[in-house]
């Protein structure tokens, strides 16, 4: 009875009593546009208030499949009726079938699944290292990985030891060693690094997504890869905001016909609804881990399995990839056309974008997101300057125009 009191206290309480309640009650550790969102639906939102908003960061590319998809709703309220958790002490009927389906899927012999982005990323680490000791011979604890400056990989004590963010890093330390930071996008400096006999792994993001959507030369990634391959280092692809159909391919790399040697994936590999990560891998590497060595009580679970199928059947039938990479096109030719000298550049790639946004009487890109929010699109800065624009893939063309529209009506309110 107290639960349905309540809820339907919430539903009579405004935006300002919702936000006043985060501040007293949640860590300070994120600053939110001032918008509280009650509803999605595709590439939609509306706010407590009943204002509708095109989603324009989809949870930062988590919701490629549209908010509330109901294939994946199905799946998840079907398991979730039925069987929720066992932990991986048992075997459960979802998970067997789930792995079969997404290594296939991905073309990888084996699949470790996890929760989130940043233990995708930890998990790759792990396994990195372990098949430096196992396989290629490096002197215990002396394994190196080699990551990019601007890198955002997330934020566990290890992540922030390779980040060059002072935001995620300072305050924080002792930091975890064994990285070694070299210029994202600069072959010379990676040839450099990959000297060092005891370098295991290359991490790396095929598009800088947190740092501004910075898109690397054609061809980096491919010869990057192909250097790794000569110096026996693995190639690490974290692809958890760039997979799953964001940037006009099935994965980013897929654009310069690059496999990864450990894939790492999360956000889209649930379409938003669950928690759902992925480190896919060949058995000569993924076989270094053993029984005891990595876990996740909630990875694996039998939900996770079955809204990630699904998820990927509707990046699949849906032609979510080719979507995006059509419409990404239209959107970037539209914005270089808005006559602004707030807008210093449009980039991007699929239907991950950005524009860089050059400060006009005091009016910065925080200023730009809240006149869009006020127009009914939402969008959010990265790195103060720059605004990253991600709506879903769902997204039809006549409703991304509509979106541009109130887009550049925006910009232009500081003109």
């Amino acid at each position: 009875m107290n639960l349905l009191k309540n809820s339907l206290k919430r539903e009579t309480m405004t935006s300002k009593d919702l936000m006043q309640l985060e501040e007293k009650y949640g860590a300070h550790n994120y600053h939110p546009l001032p918008v509280v969102l009650a509803r999605g639906e595709g590439p939609f939102m509306w706010d407590v208030e009943g204002n509708k908003y095109f989603d324009f960061l989809s949870a930062y590319s988590a919701v490629n499949q549209g908010h509330c998809h109901p294939k994946i709703i199905k799946a998840l309220t079907d398991q979730a009726n039925t069987l929720t958790l066992t932990s991986r002490a048992f075997y459960n009927d979802a998970l067997g079938p789930y792995e079969k389906f997404v290594t296939e899927y991905f073309g990888y012999d084996k699949i470790l699944p996890m929760n989130t982005g940043a233990e995708g990323d930890e998990t790759a680490l792990k396994l990195c290292r372990k098949w430096a000791y196992e396989k290629k011979g490096v002197p215990e604890n002396q394994a190196k990985i080699i990551v990019c400056e601007n890198n955002f990989h997330g934020r566990t004590i290890t992540v922030i030891s390779m980040s060059t963010d002072p935001d995620a890093r300072n305050g924080f330390g002792p930091y975890t060693p064994g990285f070694i930071t070299i210029p994202y996008n600069d072959l010379n400096a990676l040839s450099d690094a990959l000297n060092d006999p005891n370098v295991a792994g290359f991490l790396v993001e095929p598009i800088q997504g947190e740092a501004g959507v910075f898109v690397p030369d054609d061809g980096y990634l491919k010869m990057a890869y192909q250097m790794c391959r000569d110096h026996n280092v693995l190639f690490i692809a974290d692809e958890v905001q760039t997979g799953i159909a964001r940037t006009g391919k099935l994965l980013a790399c897929d654009h310069e016909g690059v496999r990864p040697d450990i894939l790492i994936l999360g956000k889209a590999l649930s379409g938003g609804v669950y928690p759902v990560s992925a480190v896919l891998a060949d058995d000569d590497i993924m076989l270094c881990i053993k029984p005891g060595e990595h876990g996740s009580t909630f990875g694996g679970n039998p939900v996770a399995s079955e809204v990630a199928v699904a998820a990927l059947e509707v990046i699949r039938d849906e032609k979510l990839a080719e979507r995006a990479e059509e419409l990404g096109k239209i959107f970037r030719d539209e914005m270089r056309k808005i006559d602004s000298p707030m807008i210093e550049l449009v980039r991007g790639k699929g239907l991950l974008n950005a524009v860089v946004i050059k400060p006009k009487n005091g009016k910065e890109a925080w200023d730009v997101c809240l006149e869009m929010a006020k127009n009914g699109v939402l969008a959010k800065p990265t790195h103060g300057h720059i605004i990253r624009f991600a709506p879903p893939l769902v997204i039809s063309e006549d409703e991304l125009r509509e979106a541009i529209r109130l887009i550049e009506k925006s910009i232009k309110s500081f003109d």
